[in-house]
């Protein structure tokens, strides 16, 4: 389907007359307005005195170090998860803890979240305390029997609370209303270092770390942690979380990353020394996502936590192996799902529903949210992918639009219906749910009329871009500088501009892209590169084709140690 291009209208640039003046275009684009809009200095981020409920976990956490308690860490399957079970485990260690263990639910047989079937398990491990990261703030039942079984709990999440929190010891989330942590953007990981961070200062002031003999830990050593996790979870790239990321990829591109964090970059064939967030996200991220996918996220943490290496590169590879089997189930699904919809109107996408709901008992759980986001980006609707999980239940994972959000729209559906969904979670552009088989049909009618009563212009398929920029500034420079203009991500894109090429040269590579030569209109100059991801083969390539109008990104192509501008298609229209 192609969208509408559509050119953001800048604010004033005056503020950013030191920057080149595409970066001053593309930052005036995205709220800056001044140089110290900028600053991402760790001196710049957000004290951690300010999040509700830090203070406590700090007191906590003390007393479960002073008297050598054991400590369980109860982490969510996917990346942002695993990244902050493995920062917890790394500080706690660091602060002298002696007995820390950590217990992640398998997708397949427990489900999400602290469940009373979770603290069953953690149960025959006799831990005093269990810590939640990126997960915990729905889990009513979950601490009900951990208080039960008298086991304390620490809650730290960041996904949006219900009505009713968890009867826990202590909650730490930006997102509850009495919080007055001016980010409610934190991923589970970032909230988790900053309970480290608070916990460490407070280990340091009554002297800790001098009374054990214990090296006192730089909490820098935990960023390349919170940025591969703060990446991988999609959340908004807001001035505190750009901060957090750009230190890590500083640390990253520096050589001080841990060895799984190598490994995963290296096996993906990114350099170290030039990433960029984009590499976190579609490279490390993805890898480390395989394993809670589709068999048991341990295998990404114990990469994450290994000590050297060796063990860390045979753990990287054996989730490359699992991202590559991902891919394939995906493969697969995605041509179901297509087919389906091809059914419902052939050739029709406008006539589509304004949500897509879809279901097909082959279906992997693990892999649904991903099939959702590409159907997303694909038709400009709301999607939720189902897939069996057997005793008549169905699990859903939603990917949402900018206009809509995901987990507001499930609530208000739940209440309307009570009984409808059995338990629903999530954030503004993504959610899971689940819910018995046989209410499928009632709920797809009633989460499609309900968005089709709430999106007005939110399913109009547009694609924001910055513009058109003249032929000069296409070149290898000016990719250098966007590249490193940011860390770009959610709520704070990657540069794309539009405009009008001659397309000299077009050819099938790998199995679904499309490598292209371009000029700009009426330029006999040089030919630029460019390159567009999984076309859809009925209509690229196309020899009648003479002139396009693109969508595009200025990238950097390395190759054999020779860089080069690319440009990276996101749409492609023949004139």
């Amino acid at each position: 389907m192609l969208r509408t291009l559509v050119p953001r209208s800048p604010s004033d640039t005056d503020g950013l007359s030191g920057y080149h003046p595409v970066l001053q275009r593309v930052y005036a684009g995205r709220g800056v307005q001044t140089a110290s809009d900028l600053d991402l200095s760790l001196s710049s981020l957000l004290l951690p005195a300010t999040l509700a409920g830090v203070r406590s976990a700090a007191e906590r956490l003390y007393q479960a170090l002073q008297s050598d308690e054991r400590i369980l860490i109860v982490g969510d399957f996917d990346a942002d998860g695993a990244t902050s079970t493995a920062l917890a485990m790394e500080a706690l260690r660091a602060f002298g803890a002696t007995d820390v263990r950590y217990l992640i639910p398998n997708r397949f047989e427990y489900g999400y979240g602290l469940t009373p079937e979770i603290v069953a398990l953690a149960t025959e491990q006799a831990p005093a305390l269990i810590i939640t990261v990126d997960n915990g703030i729905s889990s009513i039942e979950g601490v009900d029997a951990a208080n039960a079984s008298g086991i304390d709990v620490l809650v730290t999440d960041h996904h949006l609370p219900g009505a009713t929190l968890p009867k826990a010891a202590v909650i730490v989330n930006p997102n509850l209303p009495e919080c007055g942590f001016p980010s409610g953007a934190l991923a589970g990981v970032g909230v988790i270092f900053y309970v480290m961070s608070f916990l460490r200062a407070h280990l340091r002031e009554i002297g800790w770390f001098t009374e054990r003999g214990l090296t006192e830990p730089n909490m820098a050593q935990f960023l390349d942690l919170v940025a591969l996790g703060t990446v991988a979870d999609v959340v908004p790239l807001d001035h505190n979380n750009r901060v957090l990321v750009s230190a890590g990829l500083q640390r990253i591109q520096a050589g001080k990353a841990r060895p799984g964090i190598q490994s995963l970059l290296a096996v993906a064939g990114r350099n170290v020394n030039t990433i960029v967030a984009s590499d976190l996200g579609f490279a490390a991220g993805p890898r480390l996502n395989a394993a809670g996918r589709l068999d048991d996220m341990s295998l990404g943490i114990e990469c994450l936590l290994a000590r050297d290496e060796f063990t860390a590169r045979n753990l990287a590879l054996q989730l490359d192996a699992m991202n590559r089997e991902r891919q394939q189930i995906e493969r697969g699904m995605e041509r179901d799902a297509l087919a389906a919809l091809e059914r419902i109107t052939p050739g029709e996408t406008e006539s589509l529903p304004s949500a897509l709901v879809m279901h097909d008992d082959h279906w992997h759980q693990g892999v649904v949210g991903i099939l959702a986001s590409r159907l997303k980006d694909r038709y400009q609707r709301p999607v939720i992918a189902f897939a069996d999980v057997g005793d008549g239940q169905l699990k859903g994972s939603g990917r949402g639009i900018s206009g809509l959000h995901m987990r507001d729209l499930l609530d208000r559906v739940a209440t309307l219906n009570p009984g409808l969904i059995s338990h629903f979670g999530g954030h503004a552009m993504a959610a899971g749910l689940s819910l018995p088989a046989k209410h499928f049909d009632a709920f797809s009618e009633a989460f499609t009329a309900l968005v089709g009563e709430e999106a007005g212009s939110a399913l109009t398929p547009t694609l924001e871009t910055d513009g058109e920029i003249d032929a000069q500034h296409l070149s290898l420079d000016v990719a250098e500088l966007l590249r490193q203009g940011g860390p770009w991500g959610q709520r704070f894109p990657e540069p794309l501009f539009q405009g009008e090429f001659e397309l000299v040269e077009q050819r099938i590579v790998g199995e679904r892209h499309l490598k292209c030569r371009l000029k700009t209109t009426g330029d006999d100059g040089t030919a630029i590169d460019a390159i567009a991801f999984s076309v859809d083969l009925e209509q690229w390539p196309d020899e009648r084709a003479r002139n396009v109008r693109l969508a595009y990104r200025l990238d950097v192509n390395e190759y054999r140690g020779r860089r080069s501008l690319q440009l990276m298609i996101e749409q492609m229209e023949k004139l």
